[in-house]
């Protein structure tokens, strides 16, 4: 995957000035001082547990799951590895929206780190530009590479997307399943949440803002 690190800093600051960037710290630690801690203390958690850390298909697990938080479920923590978004002059001049379906996304709950599993639904209306299709699936899902509140996840998408079109007109719906929901506390194993954000004339004009929950919705 292509990165672009100075785009990903520019959405930082606009996320911060809107208000819904994730509460981080500067740890100042690089990948592998991070896996290297991740894995001492996953070790003492499975030790904790009464598992045996000798035997051989737990003594590698300390390891993989420190690599697999800091390379693959947390990767979005990490603006320096924000996705490249290949960006289009709207020659032909398209003024109707774009709107793209069940963008599958992966994340974590920031309260008991278990997964959120969802689809996410982009639409927006080209001001100047359009964006290549496959960088809004990339936007979605770096953010979800994150513990994360589905609220919260919902308007980063929303905003970074409002910063890197240049367009209020954007329109975000997100529907997933919680594991802290479905598999532990209330047991409720037919829950969903569903949340949108929408902007600019998604907001404004009703007749549009129904097209949009219609479409993504059937």
């Amino acid at each position: 995957m292509k990165i672009d690190k100075e785009l990903g800093y520019k959405v930082r600051r606009y996320l911060i000035k809107k208000g819904v960037e994730t509460p981080m710290v500067d740890v100042r630690l690089n990948r592998d001082e991070k896996i290297e801690l991740i894995q001492d203390n996953m070790k003492t958690i499975i030790e904790v547990l009464g598992l045996d850390t000798t035997d051989d298909s737990i003594s590698g697990t300390p390891e993989r799951v420190a690599k697999m938080y800091v390379d693959e479920l947390c990767l979005g923590l990490d603006y320096s590895r924000f996705p490249a978004c290949t960006i289009f002059k709207n020659k032909m001049g398209y003024d109707q929206m774009v709107l793209q379906k069940n963008i599958t996304f992966y994340s974590i709950c920031e309260h008991h780190f278990v997964s959120i599993n969802g689809s996410a639904h982009v639409g927006y209306i080209p001001n100047g530009n359009v964006i290549g299709l496959s960088k809004l699936n990339r936007v979605v899902n770096f953010f979800a590479r994150r513990p994360q509140v589905q609220e919260r996840l919902n308007e980063q998408i929303f905003y970074a997307l409002e910063c890197i079109l240049g367009t209020y007109d954007v329109a975000v719906l997100m529907q997933a399943e919680h594991l802290c929901v479905k598999s532990r506390g209330v047991g409720d194993v037919n829950s969903e949440m569903t949340t949108s954000k929408l902007g600019g004339k998604f907001f404004d004009v009703s007749k549009l803002r129904n097209e949009f929950l219609t479409l993504a919705t059937q």
